[in-house]
């Protein structure tokens, strides 16, 4: 995939990043960031909607001890001065069958859940996501 924006890794030891944002989804959060104000992803890796990546306000989803942050984007505006940082947090029982992968949130049409700031737009985030090595 193209024009990706890389997060920075969060998780301690680790030095590369395990979640990307594609251009279209990077678009549409520029959009959403103005709308809503600061966002955050959330991936629970339940059914139905859980397992797609949630976009929320910025603490509106409440994360603890059962969750793990991933990464953290450097979101740009438009003219490429930072918007602001967003988390990609998922639950610790989802990274263990999602550990040795690379992600990539991506937007496709359709709608997603009712309670993910995009939902409204007729889009929906999902996840690439591709099985690798990380160093180390």
């Amino acid at each position: 995939m193209e024009n990706v924006i890389e997060s920075a890794p969060a998780i301690a030891g680790e030095e590369f990043s395990r979640v990307a944002l594609g251009q279209e989804a990077a678009d549409l959060l520029r959009k959403l960031w103005n709308r809503h104000g600061p966002l955050m992803f959330h991936q629970s890796g339940g059914c139905c909607d859980g397992s797609s990546p949630m976009c929320f306000p910025a603490g509106e989803f409440k994360t603890g001890d059962s969750d793990i942050l991933l990464g953290t984007f450097a979101l740009p505006d438009d003219a490429g001065n930072p918007l602001g940082s967003l988390d990609f947090w998922m639950s610790r029982e989802q990274f263990e069958y999602w550990k040795h992968t690379k992600l990539t949130i991506d937007v496709v049409p359709g709608r997603g859940s009712g309670f993910s700031v995009e939902a409204p737009e007729g889009k929906r985030f999902l996840i690439r996501s591709e099985i690798i090595e990380f160093p180390g």
